[in-house]
Order: C-alpha cells, then structure tokens, then sequence
C-alpha cells in the first residue's frame, strides 16, 4: 500500500454499520470508498448510506454498491470522511484541490463528526504556504472577482484547464485561486473577507470543523485529534 491507501484503511475503522456518511473528493478519498465498496460487498458493513461530494464519487460509490442519500432526506450525516490538501496544527484545513470545495463544506457542516485523511506531506505550520486557497466563484464578471482577490492577496487567478479553459465546478461555477506570500496569519480574518465578499460563493479555507486526522507517513500511521 502507499501512503494515501494506508490512511485510507485506517479511516475505514471509524466506520460503523448503520451509518450514514459524507464522502469527500479526491485521490485519497478514491481509495476510501472502493474501501468501503469491499466492505459492503462484503457484509462487514451493513444499512451505509452515503452523500457525496461530487460526481465522480457519486458515480465511484454507486459501482460499488454503496447506497446514496441527499443531505435533504437525511438531515445530518453521522460522519464525514474527506481529503485534505493542507492541515495546520490546529486542524484547520486548505481544501479544494479537487474542485469540490463548496459541496465538501456543505457536507461537513452537516455531520456529527468529520475525519480528514492526508499523508504526512499535507501537514504545514501555517496554511497557504505550499499552495493557493481555493475559490468557488461566481462566473458572471469573473474577472472583476478575481481582481479583488489579487488585491487581498499576494496574487489570484481564474483556475484554468489544460486547454485554456476555466475550470467549472460540479454546480456550474468558475474556480479561483490566491496565494499568500508566507501564508496566512490571520484566518478569521481571510475567511470573514472572502465570505462577506459578492460573487465569491465559497472559500477552501475549513476552520474549526475537524474532529481528527488520519496522518500516514513511512513511520506508520497516527490520528491527530481536536483539542477539547
């Protein structure tokens, strides 16, 4: 197993039957649920439902015979199960790598308890220092959202494909990306910025919502905890 897969069996062992859980986006996450799909091909796991992130896990999970839900039928999740792109030390998280920021979120705020699953490498001590905070934005007047965001930050840009597109979300939106000269020191205040700001519906920037982190690494695998 690699790292990612590693973690990802760990994270398995916070799943009990009965559940019903969020599923995240991502490379990790693809080896969680095809995971969980074993688990309940194999009874180990019985009466799971599931309310993914994107498509793509929907599709992933729906091969596997996981059973799907909306958050509109279940009301809340028991646990959510999800990636993570940067993890600081006090849990705090960057997501959105894997262009499902805003459906991740919403998910996250709707569960009783929220595991994150990273290798080693994906701990920094301050967010935005390897990487850019994601945006999910709003595609009428993209420009002039991403210039405010170049004026709040080190530097921002519409998140292109290969082929010179913008990248579209799931819900139909634009990505944006900031950097951080030296990260971020303030992430209240960041995270009030883009929150009160038009046209920017959602921001990567996960705070206060993790319960633990899977960590693995090539001395094993260990489980960060929110501090009570």
């Amino acid at each position: 197993m690699n790292l990612k897969e590693k973690a990802a069996e760990r994270a398995l062992a916070f799943v009990e039957s009965g559940m019903t859980l969020g599923l995240g986006s991502g490379s990790t996450m693809t080896h969680f649920v095809t995971m969980l799909g074993e688990q309940v091909q194999a009874g180990s796991l019985k009466d799971i439902r599931a309310v993914p992130t994107s498509e793509t896990t929907a599709a992933h999970a729906r091969e596997l015979g996981v059973t799907l839900t909306s958050l509109a039928e279940c009301g809340r999740v028991n646990l959510a199960v999800d990636g993570a792109d940067e993890v600081d030390p006090d849990l705090n998280l960057i997501k959105g790598w894997g262009c499902a920021l805003l459906r991740e979120k919403i998910v996250a705020v709707h569960a009783d308890r929220l595991v994150i699953v990273v290798d080693e490498s994906k701990l920094v001590s301050r967010l935005a220092t390897t990487g850019p905070v994601p945006l999910e934005i709003l595609p009428f007047e993209a420009g002039a959202h991403v210039h405010w965001l170049a004026s709040v930050s080190s530097r921002a840009e519409i998140w292109l494909a290969s082929d010179g597109r913008p990248v579209v979300t799931d819900n139909g939106n634009y990505l944006a990306r900031c950097w951080f000269r030296d990260g971020i020191g303030d992430l209240a205040a960041i995270a009030r910025l883009f929150s009160d700001r038009p046209g920017i519906l959602e921001h990567g920037l996960f705070l206060g919502l993790t319960d633990a982190v899977v960590v693995s690494s090539v001395d094993g695998v260990r489980i960060m905890e929110r501090a009570s």
